[in-house]
């Protein structure tokens, strides 16, 4: 009977989620955009093609990655949509928000801003994977665009934006209304703290100083972004990185999905310093508002209680070779898991779609400042 139970509860929540998600996008699909555009700014959670063309180990251009993408394989690290795609269909986006890549190379930077809301929320993304806050993070795999880079190309759209608005106040006001997301930080412990033998950091730094440093570097350029137009920011914090596959298997831990609690602590002392850093600056700069989506708490909740939003697999990842399938990440034409939407995981380090979902939704329109604080996504976009 508990089983049975377990299994109705299980669900109801997936129905429950599968409704939410209709409602949504129909909303979106018929309101008028809610935000002019939205800007990403982040690393593989959330890129959506910036590394196609790179000379790097971080790219996800190939199947079975985008296996149930519209688009098919596409540069993003999961298995249909990122976070990003599903909060800017959200927001009233009729397509995918574009990588800044892909606009570069077709030249349409001019058109995607020419009639602003049009045709829906545009905007662009910038994030790279393997890319974090400070400029070394992610070297070893190749080439990324860390996060000055990120924002020097938004420097970059803003001064070809100016011929398609009347005056430079005209393009403030446009720039005041968007919505800028932030998903970055991962990497800095991934690829570079928690890589003593690559990388410095871990011998110059404590936990402590080190998630310092971060908040430091990162709040200097979301200055830069508020000098450049930007007031709506939507900063997401780290994830149980001590929780994912790979880390589970250099632990060889197949049996039990018991985490790195010395790298979630860590973590955690990085997201303490970013919700610190929004606080700040809603009370420090003019016109300004920061939301902080707290993706720590919602994901250690989701793991001890995995089964009541749907999920079964928590431990290992959908598409990977190894322990927990998590060593090596999903490689090109590898067999993928055929029931996704009942894992966490869809690789050694990204989560499925059915998992960014669960994020999107939370921050998007969740009521709880546990979940994102101290408004959600919705009325940070419309306020």
């Amino acid at each position: 009977m508990e089983g049975s139970g377990s299994r109705i509860a299980a669900i109801l929540v997936l129905t429950l989620s599968f409704l939410t998600c209709i409602v949504l996008s129909e909303d979106a699909s018929d309101a008028q955009p809610q935000v002019p555009c939205f800007f990403v700014f982040g690393d593989s959670l959330v890129d959506n093609g910036n590394n196609n063309d790179l000379p790097t180990l971080a790219r996800s251009n190939y199947r079975p990655y985008g296996i149930d993408f519209p688009e098919g394989p596409s540069g993003r690290f999961t298995n249909g949509r990122t976070v990003a795609d599903i909060i800017g269909q959200f927001l009233g986006s009729k397509g995918f928000i574009p990588s800044y890549a892909s606009a570069r190379r077709s030249n349409t930077l001019g058109v995607l801003f020419s009639t602003p809301g049009a045709a829906g929320t545009s905007g662009l993304n910038f994030a790279s994977a393997a890319a974090g806050i400070r400029q070394e993070t992610g070297k070893h795999l190749g080439a990324n665009y860390y996060l000055a880079d990120q924002v020097r190309q938004f420097n970059s759209t803003v001064q070809s934006l100016r011929g398609s608005f009347g005056n430079d106040t005209e393009l403030n006001i446009y720039l005041s209304k968007c919505l800028y997301g932030f998903s970055i930080g991962s990497n800095d412990y991934l690829n570079n703290y928690f890589l003593p033998d690559i990388y410095r950091t871990s011998h110059q730094y404590t936990p402590s100083a080190f998630a310092e440093v971060l908040a430091q570097e990162f709040s200097g350029q979301l200055s830069k972004l508020y000098d450049l137009g930007a007031r709506k920011f939507a900063v997401f914090g780290l994830g149980l990185i001590g929780c994912i596959p790979f880390e589970l298997a250099r632990m060889n831990n197949t049996n039990n999905s018991t985490c790195n609690e010395d790298q979630n602590k860590a973590i955690e002392l990085f997201n303490i310093k970013i919700l610190q850093l929004v606080k700040r600056f809603n009370t420090d700069l003019p016109g300004a508002r920061f939301v902080y989506g707290n993706i720590y708490d919602r994901f250690r909740d989701l793991l001890s209680n995995a089964t009541a939003y749907g999920f079964t697999v928590t431990n290992k990842s959908c598409c990977g070779v190894g322990p927990n399938n998590g060593l090596i990440t999903c490689l090109p034409n590898q067999t993928p898991c055929q029931n996704r939407t009942t894992y966490l995981f869809w690789d050694s380090f990204h989560p499925t779609e059915a998992l960014n979902m669960f994020f999107a939704i939370k921050s998007y329109n969740s009521t709880s400042p546990s979940d994102i604080y101290p408004e959600n996504i919705q009325q940070l976009a419309t306020a």
